[in-house]
């Protein structure tokens, strides 16, 4: 059999960690075999261990790029606003919609991977580029809060990536049924209403 040249070894490694990307986050981190992952990159299960050394090592690097494209993500969304509102309003509306309920292959991260980090080591290598892409974002989210207090932008950030990721779950988890809608409307709205205006004084 001819030898592979080192760009085709690229170009197959390339292959196989975007197909890791995109079955990780539709079945989990667990939810998928080697065998399942090269016949999505459409090479042979033989080849995976000339790339990487365990399943682990490729969930690892699938995280960390899944994360990665997600912030770049996100900072493209917000680069044309004008305002912090409307800067959470473009994170916030394609988050809660039906096309990110209903193609997790494409959508977020920490949705797809926050149930197998609970069963996860403190020790374990995949938690490290779990924490920090999570983290990254949350940061990212913090930035466009209205407080003045960094601490209060950090609650803020937390409570509401929070609400965000409890919705589009329980959407996925209820999906076919008009709750799934209900809960991505009622999480959306609440998250981009504006808020009143305190009364002036008298």
């Amino acid at each position: 059999m001819p030898r592979v040249s080192r760009k085709q070894a690229d170009l197959n490694r390339e292959t196989i960690v975007d197909a890791a990307t995109r079955l990780f986050r539709e079945r989990g981190l667990h939810g998928i075999s080697v065998v399942d992952v090269m016949a999505a990159a459409g090479l042979t299960h033989g080849g995976f261990y000339g790339h990487f050394e365990s399943k682990e090592a490729l969930a690892k690097e699938a995280s960390e790029r899944v994360f990665k494209e997600v912030g770049t993500r996100w900072r493209e969304r917000i680069a044309t606003t004008d305002d912090k509102a409307t800067a959470r309003r473009a994170l916030i509306e394609p988050y809660l919609s039906a096309h990110s309920r209903d193609n997790p292959g494409e959508s977020c991260p920490v949705v797809a991977f926050a149930g197998d980090m609970c069963h996860e080591s403190a020790e374990s290598g995949l938690r490290e580029p779990f924490m920090a892409g999570l983290n990254r974002l949350l940061d990212s989210f913090g930035k466009l809060m209205d407080s003045e207090d960094p601490t209060e932008n950090r609650q803020q950030a937390l409570v509401q990536y929070s609400l965000m990721v409890g919705a589009l779950t329980l959407a996925r988890a209820t999906r076919g049924e008009a709750l799934s809608d209900e809960i991505l409307e009622a999480a959306q709205h609440f998250l981009t209403a504006e808020k009143p205006e305190p009364p002036s004084p008298a």
